[in-house]
């Protein structure tokens, strides 16, 4: 597989963001991952979706880890200072879960709690549900897992449309649109530095046809699968999804009344919040985290 990496000085003086960069090799390219608080304590993974990276996390990252947690939160191969393939086709589903997957076996990571917005929950929840013993919680926000069986929301089938026909994908301005906070523009050229130019972001063009949104799209079965056993997780699992994002509007209920180890739990919803709720209610959301954890 072809791969190219962005320059690292597109990473310089990032509002905000002050995280070291680590890297470790997975399948023969580079992922990209921040690493905060005590290397020893039980980790917390943060896993972003599409077109952002782990820059979304920089509000969450130090109250969690200053609360004694190890944060770790990896951009995806075609995110962030991860490499990026050059041909669409290489881009899978199952390519992404895999990467993950080896990305917690080569970094020895476990009685993890999963944090997943967006395709971060798509991949997540996928690679929990193959390796059930590596995690000890779950928190599912503005996300799903989608297997085509139900209807996917109208927005979603038009962001999906728009990412298709859009001549340039601007991923700055669409993290800003998913927003109901005002974002300045250093932040919206932060979501932009992973991507020079258009060939860097055949990820970010791929990922929405990735989707799972008819029974019988190519990841439709091992989500399906992954589904069966999330229908007996008894360990802790809670949704935190934001009161303003019309993407993934209800797809909490669908978690809560499936899994048994949502039952019981106080489930939130993240006020003034849209699709990026990290963005929006960041510090709320570390909270979220922090709460969560200290019942565990």
């Amino acid at each position: 597989m072809q791969f190219i990496r962005t320059p690292d000085e597109r990473f310089a003086n990032l509002p905000g963001y002050n995280f070291a960069p680590h890297y470790v090799e997975v399948a023969g390219l580079r992922v990209h991952y921040a690493d905060e608080g005590p290397p020893a304590a039980n980790p917390v993974l943060m896993l972003h979706g599409e077109p952002s990276w782990c820059f979304l996390y920089r509000k969450m990252i130090p109250p969690v880890a200053a609360a004694g947690y190890r944060v770790i939160a990896p951009d995806l191969i075609g995110f962030g200072r991860s490499d990026k393939l050059l041909n669409r086709s290489d881009y899978s589903y199952p390519f992404h879960v895999d990467t993950i997957a080896e990305f917690l076996a080569v970094l020895d990571l476990r009685n993890i709690t999963l944090y997943g917005q967006d395709w971060g929950g798509l991949i997540g929840l996928r690679t929990a549900a193959e390796n059930p013993d590596r995690f000890a919680g779950l928190i599912a926000a503005n996300t799903g897992l989608p297997t085509g069986d139900v209807p996917l929301t109208d927005a979603f089938f038009r962001w999906q449309s728009y990412s298709q026909s859009v001549p340039e994908l601007h991923c700055g301005g669409i993290v800003k649109g998913a927003c109901v906070t005002e974002l300045t523009p250093e932040v919206i050229a932060a979501y932009d530095a992973p991507f020079p130019d258009e060939s860097f972001k055949a990820g970010a063009r791929a990922f929405p046809l990735l989707v799972p949104s008819k029974p019988g799209d190519p990841a439709a079965p091992a989500n399906r699968q992954a589904w069966e056993v999330l229908r007996g997780w008894r360990k802790p699992f809670l949704t935190a999804f934001s009161d303003g994002d019309p993407v993934t509007r209800g797809g909490e209920k669908v978690f809560q009344k499936l899994i048994p180890g949502a039952q019981g739990q106080p489930h939130v919803t993240i006020a003034n919040a849209g699709h990026f709720l990290q963005e929006d209610q960041g510090e709320q959301c570390a909270q979220v985290v922090i709460d969560f954890l200290s019942r565990m």
